[in-house]
């Protein structure tokens, strides 16, 4: 087995742990699973007789590190490789390598003494995946990738280790709350960083509140030049040493990740986009830009630099993530070394250096029109802002400007996006998403013939311009919004930006309005990502033929799908095989006859399948998906038996959402039948008798817009669920939900966006008391994601 991951991260004490437990147990058992043990840290340089030797002596010694005895054991004549050799051939061991360095060091080892063993039991610790991948050949043997530690565990382990340096340490932490945490967020989850700043501030006899302070305003250079902290140059030396040697297509990567703010929840669709735009990401004869985007975004998360936000429930592919607290903090004391990003913020001087390729502007900066117009911005590739829009913040001189990213600014005029139109021609990626101030595009954007990227998702704008079909490089197109945001425009005198809509998924499923999309879309043939699109009021004739020539989708949405044009859709993608992402919002007051069978299978590829507005029950060729990862439904009706075997029996779902929603009022006597009342059974019968399905399944979220709700789980399903969220849609519904103790897997019920019963609570708190996992239950009402 290999174990692999960044230094500092746990990989020893982990393993340790693990090792040393497994030997209490044999021993007290008397029936130890192996006959010899040993642990050996890789010395630098690497040799083979030494490393043999310190095997040797690990065999032969009770304790489990016999390092320092090495210089004081005579081994005679005997060849130490040798001597291994046989003890490895006749008998079996336990070994672990800690600290392998290179593919050549296991090499040498591999050939002297594994590879002569019988079936014995080798760890090995690395700081780099491709040598934990290197020692495991051509074998089923396990690499483990060790990641940070998630915020609760590391405020967990920063509370323990004050608390046996400080007799008042729950006051101390309880009076510098905000601080603490903040300080804590910047040790990125690295339990030796952790330790050492936990460690020293229990031994402080000065001011708490200002020792904290004063580490947090100058934490980089502390932690480096402070002796305090020499136990950590170990870890300094291997990120300089991986940020020398980091391939040249990951390092502005991760330089880029200092955009975003201390704590800041990044979209991994905004962070991959923008990677492509400037040209991190970029096509090969082998994979597309936008493969090997996700692919950067996939080794920086396995590397714990990037980290999933502990608000997230249990994504298989991460919606969102956070850039690891220490990771950013050593790249912002860098990043001018690499001239690559500066900022505004607070109160920036004159004499301050102000050039580089990234420029982010703060909240908290004065937007003073003085300072900005002191800069170079000759070089300058992206602008990023957050808080207060100015309009000075344009300029003619940012001729070179490729990304544009507004998400988080306010209150944008019309007028500058005019001005952003006419004068940034090298614009490829453009990101106005949730200004619903923001009602229409220029009708001129045919300017921007560079253009990539084009987020207008969750504003007002409804019509997309006409224009936009001469942007023949347009990769990826958002746009749409739901009646609820749509419906609660500020006014004009508000200065705060109230939240767009609620970050949840009952809301963000139904009642969406796509936008209009001019004649001639086809026209855009490199799109991969087009939607919310509203068929019914494009043209619906027109659009349709235009779609049929859009063969390179991945992801398409669209609104507006009737009686009259449903068959006529869905014949229109029958030849997309690359579309991986479909997602359907029904006209649930459709004339005419709505029907999703009898049309032809989808494309094998696809993983994701969203059908909102149903009011029958599933198709039948759903069952045909057989790469279905993701589903999510709502549907005017209780799920029938049919429906959910047909889902039950998807071999890759992974996240499954389902919500019920009102719709005819069911007659009273069927009513009294308690089989008839609105449910969401996940047992599945076959003959009478219950067979295993949803067997992938790990995260659940459940809706209901009804009075009350039975949900139950029967003893063979989901053994894999890990996430059971419900959404109480904002009211104080009545749900009876059964069978959780057989869900093996969970680990967290959460309720959000509305209140429970006090009966409800007591009785999942009866189901998840004697469960193994100790499951949490989680009741809250959700608040709108910063990145939403």
């Amino acid at each position: 087995m290999s174990v692999w991951g960044i230094a500092s991260v746990g990989k020893s004490a982990l393993v340790k742990s693990l090792f040393c437990e497994q030997i209490l147990t044999d021993c007290r058992t008397g029936r130890p699973l192996f006959e010899n043990y040993g642990w050996v840290d890789i010395s630098n340089p690497f040799n083979l007789t030494d490393f043999a030797q310190r095997l040797l002596l690990n065999f032969d010694s009770e304790s489990l590190h016999a390092e320092e005895i090495i210089g004081h054991h005579d081994m005679g004549s005997t060849n130490p490789i040798i001597e291994c050799q046989s003890i490895l051939k006749n008998k079996k061991c336990l070994v672990v390598i800690d600290d392998l360095q290179s593919t050549k060091e296991w090499d040498l080892i591999q050939a002297h003494l594994v590879s002569r063993s019988r079936d014995n039991c080798i760890i090995v610790i690395a700081t780099h995946e491709s040598v934990a991948r290197h020692c495991r050949g051509d074998k089923e043997a396990l690499v483990y990738n060790v990641k940070s530690l998630e915020s609760d565990s590391s405020f967990q382990l920063f509370r323990k280790k004050v608390s046996a340096k400080h007799s008042n340490h729950s006051s101390l932490l309880a009076e510098n709350a905000a601080d603490t945490e903040e300080l804590v967020s910047m040790c990125g989850g690295l339990p030796e960083v952790i330790v050492e700043i936990a460690s020293s501030l229990g031994s402080k006899s000065v001011s708490q509140m200002d020792y904290v302070r004063s580490l947090s305003n100058n934490f980089m250079h502390d932690l480096e030049s402070n002796r305090e902290f020499d136990s950590l140059q170990g870890l300094f030396s291997w990120i300089r040493t991986y940020f020398r040697i980091c391939p040249d297509d990951l390092k502005p990567c991760i330089f880029y990740l200092s955009i975003f703010p201390r704590g800041f929840i990044i979209r991994r669709r905004r962070l991959v986009r923008r990677w492509i735009a400037e040209g991190y990401s970029r096509d090969n004869h082998e994979q597309s830009a936008e493969h090997n985007g996700e692919k950067q975004f996939s080794d920086l998360l396995d590397l714990s630099i990037i980290q999933q936000p502990p608000t997230t429930l249990g994504d298989i592919r991460m919606v969102s993530c956070q850039v690891n607290g220490f990771i950013r903090e050593y790249i912002v004391s860098r990043r001018m070394e690499e001239n690559l990003v500066f900022e505004l913020g607070g109160n920036c001087s004159l004499t301050t250096q102000r050039s580089g390729r990234h420029l982010v502007i703060l909240e908290n900066w004065l937007r003073d029109i003085i300072v900005f117009e002191s800069i170079d911005f000759s070089r300058l590739r992206s602008l990023t802002v957050f808080g207060k829009w100015e309009s000075f913040f344009i300029s003619q001189s940012m001729k070179l400007l490729r990304v544009l990213d507004l998400e988080n600014a306010l209150h944008i005029e019309h007028e500058d996006l005019e001005k952003m139109v006419k004068w940034l021609c090298r614009l490829k990626f453009l990101s106005l998403r949730g200004h619903r101030e923001i009602h229409h595009l220029p009708w001129s954007m045919d300017h921007l013939r560079q253009l990539q990227t084009l987020d207008v998702k969750d504003t007002s704008i409804v019509t997309l311009p006409e224009s936009i079909t001469k942007l023949e490089k347009l990769q990826y197109i958002r746009a749409g919004t739901t009646k609820k945001s749509a419906s609660t425009h500020p006014s004009p005198q508000k200065k705060k930006r109230t939240p767009l809509v609620s970050s949840s998924w009952f809301y963000r499923c139904g009642d969406l309005i796509g936008s209009e999309v001019p004649r001639g879309i086809g026209k855009l043939t490199v799109l991969h990502t087009l939607g919310v699109v509203n068929i019914a009021a494009s043209g619906e004739k027109a659009l349709v033929k235009e779609l049929k020539r859009l063969t390179q989708l991945r992801k398409l949405g669209v609104s507006g799908i009737n009686g009259s044009n449903s068959v006529k859709f869905f014949k229109a993608i029958e030849g997309h095989v690359h579309l991986e992402s479909l997602s359907v919002h029904l006209d649930k007051n459709s004339e005419g006859s709505l029907r999703l069978d009898g049309i032809k299978v989808l494309s094998e590829s696809l993983r994701s399948l969203k059908l909102y507005g149903l009011n029958e029950n599933l198709p039948v060729w759903i069952g045909e998906l057989k790469r279905l990862a993701k589903v999510d439904l709502e549907i005017v009706t209780s799920m029938d038996k049919d429906s959910m075997n047909l889902l039950s029996e998807l071999p890759k779902l992974c996240i499954l959402r389902v919500k019920q929603q009102q719709g005819a009022p069911i007659d009273a006597e069927v009513a009294e039948k308690k089989e008839q009342l609105p449910e969401l059974n996940f047992r599945v019968i076959d003959n009478d008798r219950e067979v295993e399905s949803f067997k992938e399944v790990k995260v659940l979220e459940i809706a209901c817009s009804l009075n009350t709700s039975d949900v139950t789980f029967g003893s063979k399903t989901m053994k894999k669920l890990e996430v059971l969220k419900v959404d109480c849609c904002g009211e104080s519904l009545q749900y009876n939900i059964s069978g959780l103790k057989n869900l093996k897997g969970l680990k967290e019920v959460s309720f959000v966006n509305g209140t429970i019963s006090e009966m409800l609570e007591q009785q999942l708190n009866e189901q998840l008391q004697n469960h193994k996992n100790k499951v949490k239950l989680v009741v809250k009402l959700e608040e709108p994601s910063r990145s939403a």
